[in-house]
């Protein structure tokens, strides 16, 4: 994984609305509109929020009439999972060598 996506990603994590959308949005899909009564924004802000989420796969989203319906990614959050994983496992054959030898 690059390190542009590797930064989408956790760019979606990082913001307390987010954090909420998110958390939302876990027990099932939602409309924006009952997304925008929760976590009492704007629409131009909730969009914001939204396009960071959909850009890092987290979230996806799907039109019914004037409205976008929201869910969790499960594809995305596997990613997600896999990114951190990836990041935090320790590189064997570099834990073993100094940066100072001589």
């Amino acid at each position: 994984m690059d390190e542009k996506r590797i930064a989408a990603i956790f760019k979606a994590f990082c913001d307390e609305n987010r954090i909420r959308i998110i958390k939302l949005l876990r027990s099932g899909e939602k409309c924006a509109c009952k997304l925008l009564e929760e976590i009492n924004v704007t629409q131009p802000t909730l969009s914001h929020h939204m396009k960071i989420l959909c850009d890092a796969e987290i979230v996806v989203g799907r039109k019914e009439g004037k409205w976008t319906h929201y869910s969790i990614s499960e594809k995305g959050v596997e990613q997600a999972k896999e990114c951190l994983r990836q990041l935090t496992t320790l590189d064997v054959e570099s834990e073993n060598k100094s940066c100072c030898e001589k």
